[in-house]
């Protein structure tokens, strides 16, 4: 009986250093699959912060895209009005420029269209003010003008058109004309008043 005693706590010491091995073993490796586990879990999280400081940098960046954006937006709106502000008042002044510097304008304006014409008689289109001053000048106008050219042109003022000011110079059958009018010049010469206004105003 003591040997069959003996060889059951043999086998029963040995079972117990077996379990104790294999719950070492396992202990080792819970502990090695915790550990590996916490560094993927690390390793997720920094990539996971990475990620988000991405996104963060690229949102702010966003932002400030628009912002500067909207900034340069209202900048060229508030520019743009200013633009047409001092192009308002241009057509203001020179609807109301005095006489003495008006009718040499009109004079050189004839005669700019006369020789683009390349006509000798001609009738003088304008707003009821001007044609009324021409009129009143009449021979003196033909004369100034004539003188110009170097060549004898003859004038007729037609009816009272709606314009600020300055003249249309037409062909008497109405074949050709020349629309030497402020609103017409300033349309002509827009992209050149803009910049010129603009360079003034801004630098």
């Amino acid at each position: 009986m003591e040997g069959a005693e003996l060889i059951i706590q043999e086998i029963n010491r040995e079972a117990e250093q077996k379990i104790r091995y294999i719950l070492s073993e396992a202990q080792k490796e819970a502990e090695k699959l915790k550990e590996e586990a916490k560094k993927r879990a690390e390793a997720k999280a920094e990539w996971i912060l990475r990620k988000a400081k991405t996104q963060a940098e690229i949102e702010k960046q966003r932002i400030i895209a628009n912002a500067k954006l909207e900034v340069r937006k209202k900048k060229l709106a508030v520019q743009e009005e200013l633009i047409k502000d001092v192009l308002r008042q241009l057509r203001e002044r020179l609807a109301s420029l005095p006489e003495g510097e008006y009718y040499p304008m009109l004079i050189d304006l004839t005669v700019e269209g006369l020789s683009e014409l390349g006509i000798d008689e001609a009738v003088i289109r304008s707003n009821a003010k001007t044609v009324k001053l021409l009129s009143e000048k009449l021979e003196d106008f033909k004369k100034a003008v004539s003188e110009k050219l170097r060549r004898e042109i003859e004038i007729k003022l037609g009816e009272a058109i709606d314009v600020i000011g300055g003249v249309i110079v037409e062909a008497p059958d109405g074949s050709v004309r020349v629309d030497n009018t402020f609103e017409a010049r300033m349309e002509r010469f827009e992209s050149e008043l803009r910049a010129t206004i603009a360079k003034a105003l801004f630098g």
